[in-house]
């Protein structure tokens, strides 16, 4: 079933990825665009516009919301999804369908699910598991809208 993410949700990914017409190397070493856009599509040196970057946001936020729909067993409500869709985009969804944030989620357990979200704010870095603060902040922000009605 497709769903599409709500207006918070595009805004929560747009403002944790920021913009950027021109391929550049993300910290993780892979060539990206836009709005966090990464794949074989994106070349060295490639500039795009704002339509086209917001174009590819929707197409990798449908992807991430596909993944979100095929994991999740519960109802969720538009936050809900958005949020989770967020989290998949930026993780990838083994992080989520390997989580505990998706086992206490699918046993009914909101307030446990939402709770894991700042789980998931450590990166590798010089081979040490460190907090980032800006992923720290991604999710504070994905828990609150989680959180919202």
């Amino acid at each position: 079933m497709n769903r599409a993410v709500n207006a918070a949700g595009i805004a929560l990914t747009e403002q944790s990825e920021g913009l950027k017409l021109t391929a550049y190397l993300c910290p993780a070493g892979r060539l990206t665009i836009g709005y966090g856009h990464t794949g074989p599509d994106v070349t060295p040196g490639m500039t795009i516009t704002q339509d086209q970057a917001m174009d590819l946001l929707l197409q990798d936020l449908a992807t991430a919301g596909t993944g979100v729909m095929g994991a999740v067993t519960v109802p969720l409500s538009d936050n809900q999804y958005a949020a989770l869709t967020d989290f998949v985009f930026n993780l990838g969804i083994g992080a989520l369908t390997q989580s505990t944030l998706l086992r206490l989620l699918n046993q009914g357990d909101h307030a446990g699910a939402a709770a894991q979200f700042l789980v998931w704010d450590k990166a590798h870095v010089n081979g040490q598991l460190v907090a980032l603060p800006g992923l720290t902040a991604r999710r504070q922000k994905e828990q609150a809208l989680f959180l919202t009605a």
